[in-house]
């Protein structure tokens, strides 16, 4: 892996009307021509993503979105996808032009705050002319965070990122800036975490996937050593160890054999599971894998992943999962699949949502999914969650997290 994944990135959404200067604001914060600029509104027809290394705040992703007043052809889909940034957005930056403000603006200002997100209003175009006192005080009254800025000259980018990154480093959340651990909290010092990696065809060649890398890293920046084994070999490693590890971790697939194989006085979980602690609610995951025991045949179920791959003959989420939930039902079961960004507004027709473990986008996000799903009233758990309850083993692999197990046990 060359470049931070996307996931642990700060998601910084561009907010603006049509021809404010959005996509001209993100070049001139890139040094480059990252988005197409034109005076025609409109021209941002879908959200432009852009990586950057931003320091001292760290990695970032600029999100930069159509207008959120285009009247053009499209426009309540494209300004439907642009709404859907909020989910996304750790920061949201309201570009806007010298004294130009109206309801549009308010609209997204008030959606940033019922959110809690933080916003930095950044007042575009001073070139073409300069704010006016009194819209100057307009502004205070609403952000106490506002940059004055041109996207077109190029002799104001330092000044105007070296505001920009003080700006974010007050506003970005606390977990990007201190991230919690995946693993580190489960291990001491010196201790060794024991990674159980089947080879994934749907991993690039040659690597591994994201879960693992991460965890990995994790049990490294918290002074550990990490023995990555495959299925196979698990037990005969375990047997070469002088000691106990602290943790044992496997890949869900391979669950009901790693937990045959640890023995009782090593704790051992899925890396789905760290990852539903880390970036989603793991409590709430805990609640709802029991709604698979209310299951019957005909019920509908949504299986959401947060990548985009080919899927492979033997797919987790489209043919894996199905078939499990079907034994343990015993009858068919309607199951949708979404992948990526896409996931539907309306859950209600769903009597349970599975997750991935959501590697592949960031907390912000997969609280938002979280969150509407709790809203809607359908319960939510995620892939190793239900992979460990159809296999018989989930109060094994929540023994390292105690408040789950509760969660769990009192929801049954």
């Amino acid at each position: 892996m060359k470049k931070t994944p996307k996931s642990l990135r700060l998601h910084i959404g561009i907010f603006g009307r049509t021809n404010v200067g959005k996509s001209s604001f993100l070049n001139l914060l890139a040094g480059q021509e990252v988005a197409i600029i034109s005076p025609v509104p409109g021209t941002t027809t879908d959200v432009v993503e852009k990586t950057m290394e931003l320091l001292p705040v760290g990695p970032v992703v600029f999100l930069d979105t159509a207008g959120v007043d285009d009247v053009s052809q499209l426009a309540e889909q494209r300004i439907k996808k642009s709404h859907k940034i909020f989910d996304r957005s750790d920061v949201i930056l309201l570009i806007v032009e010298p004294d130009s403000w109206s309801s549009f603006e308010d609209e997204i200002l008030a959606e940033a705050e019922q959110r809690g997100l933080p916003g930095i209003i950044i007042i575009n175009k001073t070139d073409l002319k300069n704010p006016s006192e009194e819209f100057l005080k307009k502004i205070t009254g609403k952000a106490d965070k506002m940059i004055l800025t041109s996207s077109l000259g190029t002799d104001r980018r330092e000044a105007t990122l070296k505001d920009l990154k003080k700006y974010l480093l007050e506003s970005a959340p606390d977990e990007f800036l201190n991230p919690a651990p995946l693993v580190g909290d489960l291990l001491k010092p010196g201790g060794v975490i024991v990674l159980v990696v089947p080879i994934d065809l749907e991993a690039p060649k040659g690597r591994l996937i994201l879960p693992q890398v991460q965890t990995i890293r994790d049990a490294l920046d918290n002074d550990a050593a990490a023995l990555v084994v495959k299925e196979r070999e698990y037990a005969s490693a375990l047997a070469n160890l002088k000691s106990p590890p602290d943790l044992a971790v496997c890949d869900s697939q391979v669950v009901l054999k790693m937990v045959a194989d640890t023995p009782k006085n090593i704790k051992c979980t899925t890396f789905s599971i760290l990852f539903a602690r880390q970036r989603g609610d793991l409590i709430e995951a805990a609640r709802g894998v029991s709604a698979i025991k209310k299951l019957k045949a005909g019920d509908k179920i949504l299986i959401a992943e947060a990548c985009s791959h080919h899927p492979v003959e033997d797919d987790i989420a489209r043919v894996k999962i199905p078939r499990w939930l079907r034994q343990y039902v015993g009858g068919d079961l309607q199951i949708d699949v979404t992948a990526g960004h896409d996931y539907p507004d309306d859950l209600r027709k769903y009597k349970l949502v599975i997750h991935c473990g959501g590697c592949m986008i960031n907390k912000r996000q997969m609280l938002a999914r979280i969150q509407r799903a709790r809203e809607q009233g359908v319960p939510i758990t995620n892939y190793g969650m239900c992979i460990s309850f159809v296999q018989g083993v989930i109060e094994r692999v929540l023994e390292p997290f105690p408040a789950a197990l509760d969660a769990y046990r009192s929801s049954l």
